[in-house]
């Protein structure tokens, strides 16, 4: 190899050494830029997230607090107690007979976040006040919502049968907020209950009524003809005329209403009262299905003891109506624990 060999060679080489060489400081330099590129965009994304979350957070943070003006108390007792007393108000305001409507609470039922309680309402009243009764309900301002709405004839004419379930939240934990009156989106003189008018006008649930027939002519009896026979005496009111109109609480209290047809009064009666014959052992307030139909069920009842078995009476039914309990129908306050008496060992 002549000296020109030699030099072109010692270029070639010291070429690729330096190429070599920056090419390993370039590696040694821009790695590490290139980490640190990489976390600072993760470190955004992260950051951007937070954000995101922090600013939905306090979006659902004022939404609870807004929804927790509208409920009625912090606590399950509270708001139990004062949905209550705003059902009774709101019966009464409709116009209908509080006497005629049986309130059984329900729940509480555990949810994500809440509490679900609430009350399951029945009763009879005129078509009119009953929608006055819907339309209250559902222009009330507070957090509730109605479920399970049933209408159908009443035993009574011209009456209608509601069944509901009226439900609210309790949240858990209560957000801290500061609860003031709430009022009515709409009132019963406001255009929106006009809007039901067409469905009292109708008078949808009223079924056909033949008209009944004429009245016998009685002659009347001319001058020397023979005495008048007296009139016969009215037959005692039977078991048919007094009907089971509502079964309720109160202060803790159950209470059985039976109304007198023909009297056209109410009497209340607690357990330990004289009733059908017999004595009121307790109101069951247990859901079974309503005898005599199929799909219905009947939430109340009363229970009475004749001579040492027991008979129901469903709510709206009279005390014709009464039928004998078999064993398993019993509730478990009535149901007497059966004792072994001991073996005798061998």
């Amino acid at each position: 190899m002549n000296a020109r060999e030699k030099l072109l060679a010692s270029l070639v080489l010291g070429g690729a050494c330096l190429f070599g060489g920056a090419l390993g400081i370039r590696a040694f330099i821009m790695k590490p830029l290139t980490d640190l590129d990489k976390r600072i965009v993760a470190a955004r994304e992260r950051l951007g997230k937070i954000q995101a979350e922090r600013r939905s957070f306090f979006t659902a943070e004022d939404r609870l607090k807004a929804l927790g003006r509208l409920t009625f108390a912090d606590s399950v007792d509270e708001a139990s107690a004062r949905s209550g007393e705003a059902l009774t108000k709101q019966i009464l305001q409709a116009g209908l007979d509080e006497g005629n409507f049986t309130r059984l609470p329900l729940g509480p039922r555990k949810l994500r976040g809440a509490s679900e309680i609430g009350w399951n309402v029945q009763g009879d009243g005129a078509l009119a006040t009953v929608v006055n009764l819907l339309f209250i309900l559902e222009q009330s301002p507070h957090l509730q919502r109605l479920d399970g709405l049933v209408l159908s004839q009443a035993e009574k004419p011209g009456e209608v049968r509601v069944r509901f379930r009226c439900l609210t939240l309790v949240f858990d934990p209560a957000p801290d907020v500061k609860r003031e009156a709430l009022l009515a989106k709409a009132s019963l003189k406001s255009d929106e209950r006009r809007v039901f008018d067409g469905i009292v006008s109708r008078d949808l649930l009223r079924p056909y009524i033949k008209r009944p027939p004429p009245p016998p002519v009685v002659a009347k009896a001319g001058v020397g003809s023979a005495t008048a026979t007296p009139a016969t005496p009215p037959a005692p009111p039977g078991p048919e005329t007094f009907r089971v109109v509502s079964l309720s609480e109160w202060q803790g209290q159950p209470e059985a209403h039976v109304r007198d047809l023909t009297a056209q009064k109410t009497v209340r009666y607690k357990p330990g009262d004289a009733l059908a014959g017999g004595t009121i052992a307790l109101v069951d307030y247990r859901a079974m299905p309503l005898p005599g139909t199929s799909g219905l069920q009947s939430f109340s009842r009363v229970i009475v003891r004749v001579k040492g078995d027991y008979f129901a009476i469903e709510r709206g039914q009279t005390l014709a109506d009464l039928r004998k309990l078999e064993l398993a129908q019993l509730p478990p306050e009535l149901v007497k624990p059966v004792v072994e008496a001991p073996r005798a060992t061998p």
